[in-house]
């Protein structure tokens, strides 16, 4: 990998597309020593065979059927590895596309190749491009590596104009040997790299993902990325809520979240994202303190991050005090924080009040004032005061960042003068929001030391069954999940067992074809007499000859929907959210990966809308969320006993009843695979 990524040597096979990775080598100063003489321009040889030496990387725009023999001619005589740019392979999706790749693997043998179908690297640290197109930025000793599967998003992140410096461009197209997890894993020991960038489709191995994500996490190296393509996991057919919730998508985004990632919806916030990470990592967290001399600013500041997780904590009273010293009364102290321009032209004033707020105890304090065009007027009296922040920085723990409401109201100078004094110049008011918002997500999550270990089970299903109901509840029963007290019985028994129960009871057809009941009028609920009892017993009999006869359970605070899906790629996925009528109506859930905790289960069912209602909303009291916590877990002991044969769980409801009375599971469907 050293040879391919710092190659001293190139060979540039094909034709127009050759010619442009040589001018792309040329601009990025590749030194280039022939081996023989060449004519005017330069020389051709017309196989790998001819050429001197076996080159250190190659780079292959040569026609996709020509591809192998190629890769296996590098290989013969020992090359380093080699770029395919050549498409019309497996992204075709056609049978021909398949055989090729599989003999371009057969042939290239042990050889790294980044592709096919991919647009090369450029390598900003060892000046080195196997790259066809325009080569924007220069050599760098620090800087983050941008890994996409996109050589054209990879250009435009290279032409941002942002201050972001970059040390590689590497572009893995369809993952065919070299996939994101191991650049990652192999460039989180490159002291050069200060962070990744990443643009993904789709992620080749999920378990070699989430490892490489902790050995970067490990190494220090943040990563941010752009995940496209928020689809359905698998062609298999959904047949819970659980299911239908845990897609893909839903499944990458809880790798994110509990492995440390920024996801970023923009190249715009990866951008600045990745500004914050290369000057100084993740933030601790996300108490921010915004300020800048105009009320406008700090209202739509105070707007913008209303979507965010941003914490705008109010400035601390000794802070507080301090600023009124300085400021006088006219100002009022808060947080967005508007210090008028009482002190604009007061260089002393200001360093003093920069050092007050820069030391009242956020995580990252940032200034927001837009410049005037470079060379368009004088600039001197705003660049000043960004002079002041960043003195009254120094010495100091807090993150200081100065944000532009426009991104291209803050000229490169500034920038670079910014960078050069530990202070993330950030473009853009809403994205500098969000980056900011992400890296002190991505801090909070490294400070808790979570990770992520898959449970995927060896072989995907192939055919399942579903349990009856009462079955499903037992099995659960087992490992600790609360059922309601119930009879299995025949239709005419229904109303004695009713009344041994106890009313009201509810009263459901049982089958392993009858999935869903409800939607069929296979449920009777609150059934109060034994008259009532016969009555839907006699309807029921219809669907099924067996009744499952239970208590109702009639204190519920609120219906929690508690499940387990399986991923192809991410194995296990525990689904928590808005149970029953509501489940489709709100699709309030979130989708948690393993380890499972009681800490993560509880923090996770407070990030749902239905916390409210389980805090106790307008005077109803709390529910037992202890218990239903414990539910959950129950219901990943039993997955995890299960993993080989569980397809889906569905706990549709799970009652929650007031604080220390329990939760409830009064619907459990479970599809296993048959034996």
């Amino acid at each position: 990998m050293q040879r391919l990524l710092a190659p001293r040597s190139l060979a540039l096979i094909g034709g127009t597309w050759a010619d442009a990775a040589l001018a792309a080598s040329r601009v990025i100063g590749y030194c280039v020593h022939p081996h023989r003489p060449c004519g005017d321009g330069e020389h051709y040889f017309r196989s790998v065979d001819e050429l001197p030496r076996a080159p250190d990387a190659a780079f292959i725009a040569a026609p996709n059927h020509e591809v192998p023999a190629i890769a296996a001619a590098l290989a013969r005589r020992g090359a380093g590895g080699f770029v395919c740019f050549a498409a019309g392979f497996s992204e075709t999706g056609t049978s021909e596309g398949e055989r090729l790749t599989r003999q371009l693997l057969a042939s290239a043998g042990e050889l790294p190749f980044f592709g096919p179908n991919c647009y090369g690297f450029i390598n900003f640290f060892d000046a080195a491009a196997l790259w066809p197109d325009q080569v924007i930025g220069s050599r760098c000793e620090r800087g983050v590596a941008l890994i996409c599967q996109s050589g054209t998003i990879a250009l435009d992140l290279s032409f941002n104009d942002r201050s972001l410096p970059i040390g590689y461009v590497l572009t893995v197209g369809n993952q065919t040997r070299l996939a994101a997890e191991d650049l990652i894993e192999l460039l989180a020991e490159d002291a050069r790299v200060t962070a990744f960038g990443l643009y993904l489709e789709g992620v080749r191995d999920a378990a070699r993902f989430a490892r490489a994500a902790e050995r970067a996490r490990a190494a220090g190296k943040p990563i941010a990325l752009i995940k496209a393509g928020r689809t359905e996991a698998a062609t298999r057919t959904v047949r819970t809520h659980t299911g239908a919730l845990a897609g893909a998508d839903a499944a990458f985004a809880a790798l994110c979240a509990q492995a440390g990632i920024a996801r970023c919806e923009s190249l715009a916030t990866l951008c600045e994202t990745l500004k914050i990470f290369h000057s100084g990592g993740p933030l601790r967290g996300r108490r921010v303190l915004t300020l800048g001399a105009s009320g406008g600013d700090m209202a739509m500041t105070a707007d913008a991050a209303r979507h965010l997780g941003l914490d705008f904590a109010p400035i601390p009273a000794a802070a507080a005090a301090s600023l009124r010293e300085i400021l006088s009364d006219r100002v009022h102290i808060s947080n967005p924080f508007d210090f008028h321009t009482h002190v604009w032209f007061d260089r002393p004033r200001q360093h003093a009040m920069f050092s007050v707020l820069q030391r009242a105890g956020f995580d990252v304090v940032a200034l927001l004032v837009d410049c005037p065009p470079e060379g368009a007027a004088d600039d001197s009296a705003y660049v000043g005061v960004i002079e002041q922040f960043a003195a009254a920085l120094s010495g100091g723990t807090t993150r200081g960042a100065v944000i532009a409401s426009l991104p291209e109201s803050l000229p490169r100078a500034t920038r670079e003068k910014c960078l050069a004094a530990g202070i993330v110049p950030l473009q853009g008011q809403r994205e500098a929001l969000e980056a900011l918002d992400l890296a002190g997500a991505v801090g909070e999550t490294w400070a808790r030391g979570a990770a992520v270990q898959l449970q995927v089970p060896r072989a995907a299903a192939s055919a399942a069954r579903t349990l009856p109901e009462h079955e499903g509840k037992s099995a659960l029963a087992a490992f600790g999940v609360a059922v309601p007290r119930s009879r299995l019985v025949a239709a005419a028994e229904a109303s004695a067992a009713a009344a041994t129960l106890g009313f009201p009871v509810v009263i459901k057809a049982i089958g392993s074809q009858l999935e869903h009941k409800s939607e069929v009028g296979g449920v009777a609920l609150d059934v109060r007499s034994a008259a009532e009892a016969a009555a839907a017993a006699q309807r029921l009999a219809a669907l099924s000859a067996t009744l499952l006869v239970e208590e109702m359970v009639s204190d519920g605070v609120a219906e929690v929907l508690v499940g387990v899906s399986v991923d192809p790629q991410f194995g296990q996925l525990l689904v928590l959210g808005a149970g029953g009528v509501l489940t489709e109506l709100l699709r309030d859930s979130v989708t948690l990966l393993p380890p499972f905790t009681a800490a993560a289960i509880e923090a996770a069912l407070g990030r749902l809308k239905l916390a409210k209602l389980l805090a106790g909303y307008r005077g109803r009291p709390p529910a037992d969320v202890a218990a239903l916590v414990q539910t959950a877990l129950a219901c990943t002991r039993y997955a995890a006993a299960n993993l080989e044969r569980l397809v889906e769980l569905d706990l549709n409801p799970v009652i929650v009843r007031p604080a220390g009375l329990g939760a409830v599971a009064v619907d459990a469907l479970i599809r296993l695979e048959e034996p």
